[in-house]
């Protein structure tokens, strides 16, 4: 992927020297009080390396995403082929920092994922999953159009009551 721009985010492949930035992110407690808990150091590392750069050659991965205006790493979206709720699904995920909430970022960096996916890797069906009580989260997988699924109890993530919503091209055609 070269790269995906709206109207004011950069989602882009990590490199290695994201990292400080990016844990500046992940290791924030409120940007991650959705998630087990934030992350340590060496997470984000993984998280940079495991979900980012070695999925580049497949055209998945997670992203970095910049305020276009700046430059400054403002959070993470991307897509990875993923096991939810003992299915192998396309996962459309995305994290913004805590302190760019409320201002429509989530749903442009996931917007211009889900695109990407659809267009350019021809993916069929894309999923996205969050806790029943992340609220905005799930107002921006329906203004993507997706569908709720189910709910399920997310071993992964605390046992918390989780919404997979999904886009489905075979349910888009009809």
């Amino acid at each position: 992927m070269n790269g995906l721009i709206t109207d004011r985010l950069r989602i882009r492949e990590y490199t290695v020297e994201d990292l400080p930035a990016l844990h500046d992110i992940l290791s924030e407690p409120l940007t991650m009080s959705f998630w087990p808990k934030p992350f340590r150091y060496d997470q984000t590392e993984e998280w940079i390396v495991k979900r980012g750069i070695e999925h580049y050659e497949r055209g998945f991965g997670r992203f970095a995403i910049e305020w276009k205006e700046t430059g400054t790493l403002i959070g993470d979206a991307g897509l990875l082929s993923m096991e939810i709720d003992g299915i192998i699904e396309n996962d459309l995920g995305y994290i913004v920092h805590s302190g760019y909430w409320g201002q429509g970022i989530g749903y442009e960096a996931a917007s211009a994922v889900l695109k990407y996916g659809i267009e350019d890797l021809q993916l069929q069906r894309i999923c996205s999953n969050m806790p029943v009580d992340h609220e905005a989260s799930r107002k921006v997988a329906e203004k993507l159009g997706m569908t709720l699924e189910k709910r399920f109890s997310n071993r992964r993530n605390r046992d918390l009551l989780t919404c997979l919503y999904a886009w489905d091209k075979k349910r888009k055609a009809r």
